[in-house]
């Protein structure tokens, strides 16, 4: 059991974090926490967080970062919106979409990997320089997709299920088991564990330092451009600060979930329950009483407090693992 509690640490802590947050909400606030509503919207907007999360989490395992995912969620929903008005293709304008956040993340991944710049400044640079061709080409207006609601693709990516499940909820539990087995049980799972240990060891034990790391960045890009496309259709409009306010939610969730800032560690299922943590403390915040300001304020004291907490354990469990070899 000893065992078992030092391997899954990070989600186990973060779970208890979401159940005593729940409960602590739904004592204060019965009246909204005990209907099916609230949970229903949780479901319709977690996921985008959660999905951009899982990305970022294999990044910042394998020490890198993505600056830029806002500015690409923009381009991916804005790619999706124009095609989709101009030729009434949804899934036309899904690929359409999906490529460019692939050539997002194949120019991020050349800057790092190519060119040899931090992901962090990098990153930083693209995110201004997509984010600015997007109201550039956009002309800084907002696209009306009032049409799209009546396709078949809206109601398998963003319909009810049941009228009560949104189907972007069941999505992101199948994008979650799909990472989960390619960390976990495929070679790709090992590179970036490995990277993320030490990159110049991994290099010399013949692991695909430059690949996995580009292949990492495309994969932020492609799943930022469909977290756009996914906004686009739940909300059947986009406008051109469409990413925005993401970024603070999603780094919320990676580093609430566990994942070490300094890379080698980490886990998708801390993530999901960090993204539910940060999904659910805006409503619970405003239905105890509390202005809407507080909301930052709350999310710093989570993330400083998780951080600590998992720092004071992996010590711990440092000297339990010391103490099971011998």
């Amino acid at each position: 059991m000893n065992t078992f509690f030092i391997r899954h640490r990070a989600p186990i802590i973060t779970s208890l974090m979401l159940v005593g947050l729940w409960l602590l909400f739904t004592v204060y606030s019965p009246q909204t926490f005990t209907h099916m509503r609230i949970y229903t919207s949780f479901m319709s907007t977690i996921p985008f967080t959660a999905m951009l999360a899982f990305c970022l989490t294999l990044l910042v395992i394998a020490r890198e970062i993505d600056m830029s995912f806002p500015s690409v969620i923009a381009l991916g929903g804005y790619v999706f919106a124009a095609i989709f008005q101009a030729t009434q293709s949804p899934l036309l304008a899904f690929a359409a979409a999906a490529i460019v956040g692939v050539l997002c993340g194949v120019l991020n991944g050349l800057l790092v990997v190519w060119f040899n710049i931090p992901s962090i400044i990098a990153t930083i640079g693209s995110q201004f320089f997509i984010g600015g061709l997007t109201t550039v080409i956009a002309d800084g207006l907002a696209l009306s997709l009032p049409e799209v609601r009546d396709t078949w693709f809206h109601a398998m990516m963003v319909g009810r299920i049941a009228d009560v499940i949104p189907a972007q909820a069941v999505w992101c539990i199948v994008i979650l088991a799909f990472l989960w087995l390619i960390l976990s049980r495929h070679v790709l799972g090992d590179n970036i564990n490995f990277i993320g240990d030490n990159p110049k060891a991994a290099e010399m034990m013949g692991v695909p330092v430059a690949r996995t790391r580009l292949l990492l960045f495309v994969l932020m890009g492609l799943m930022s451009a469909i977290v756009g496309v996914f906004v686009s259709l739940e909300m059947s409009s986009w406008w051109p600060n469409q990413g925005q306010g993401y970024m603070l939610l999603v780094f919320a969730s990676v580093f609430i979930g566990g994942t070490s800032v300094l890379g080698g560690r980490g886990t998708l299922l801390g993530t999901f329950f960090g993204a539910c943590i940060i999904g659910i403390l805006e409503a619970g915040i405003i239905s105890a009483g509390l202005a809407g300001f507080w909301t930052r304020l709350v999310y710093g004291i989570i993330i400083i407090a998780s951080l600590i907490i998992h720092s004071i354990l992996l010590k711990q469990h440092k000297g339990a693992w010391r103490r099971l070899m011998h």
